[in-house]
């Protein structure tokens, strides 16, 4: 299982929007907006990495209201 922080910046104002939306996404467990340099913190989970990769790049980027992403997978060292 992997696990990351996806960052998201929204347009103003749509953040609280834009975390409801993505809080449906199956593989997100934790959809928050945050104040600071991001609008929304989501902490997901996917099998591997490419299926991290689809669910960034073909559910989370495409809700509306989403400017940029930054995906943070989690690391156990």
């Amino acid at each position: 299982m992997v696990q990351a922080y996806i960052l998201i910046q929204t347009d103003v104002g749509k953040a609280a929007e834009v975390a409801a939306e993505i809080a449906e996404v199956k593989g997100v467990t934790l959809a928050e907006d945050v104040t600071g340099p991001y609008d929304v913190i989501v902490r997901a989970e996917a099998r591997n990495v490419d299926e991290l990769g689809k669910l960034v790049v073909a559910k989370v980027q495409n809700i509306s209201g989403i400017t940029r992403t930054l995906t943070c997978p989690v690391v156990h060292i």
